[in-house]
């Protein structure tokens, strides 16, 4: 995608019609039937020379605001990106290696995570670190029932 495709055009419309092309009604549907698959390759498969992950990751965004399901939003993001970086699950033990991955992950849900929900998410973070979950433990989705208590669906 260096060759900017992108960008150019209406990407919200791009992106709505690769995912009906797919036979998905929105793009939230669409993420919704891979819960675990990260957000570049969502990107890939709605259009590897047109669509980058940042693109889906505000169309998903957008259309959770409509929806009022913000929290859930976030606790899917949480989902890929550990599926990304712990693709094992959680580990046995934090070492230096598995705390950088841990810390990668985290580090990137808060940094796509929307300023209304910030502070939530850092608070959850913290909680996996000081309690950390069953090794092997990977979330499936985003009602996933560790998740649901780390961040219950209360709209800010």
């Amino acid at each position: 995608m260096s060759d900017g495709r992108a960008w150019q055009g209406n990407i919200k419309a791009r992106l709505y019609e690769r995912a009906r092309e797919r036979g998905y009604a929105s793009l939230t549907a669409f993420a919704e039937a891979r819960p675990t698959v990260p957000l570049y390759l969502l990107a890939e498969e709605l259009g590897k020379d047109d669509v980058a992950a940042v693109q889906v990751l505000s169309g998903l965004l957008a259309e959770a605001e409509q929806r009022k399901q913000v929290t859930r939003f976030v606790r899917d993001v949480l989902v890929r990106e550990l599926s990304e970086s712990l693709p094992n699950g959680w580990p046995t033990v934090l070492d230096d290696a598995n705390r950088g991955e841990v810390a990668m992950a985290l580090g990137t849900w808060t940094a796509y995570t929307p300023t209304t929900h910030k502070e939530r998410v850092r608070r959850a973070g913290d909680v996996l670190l000081a309690s950390p979950p069953p090794p092997g433990w990977r979330p499936l989705g985003p009602d996933d029932e560790l998740l649901l208590t780390l961040l219950p669906d209360e709209e800010a």
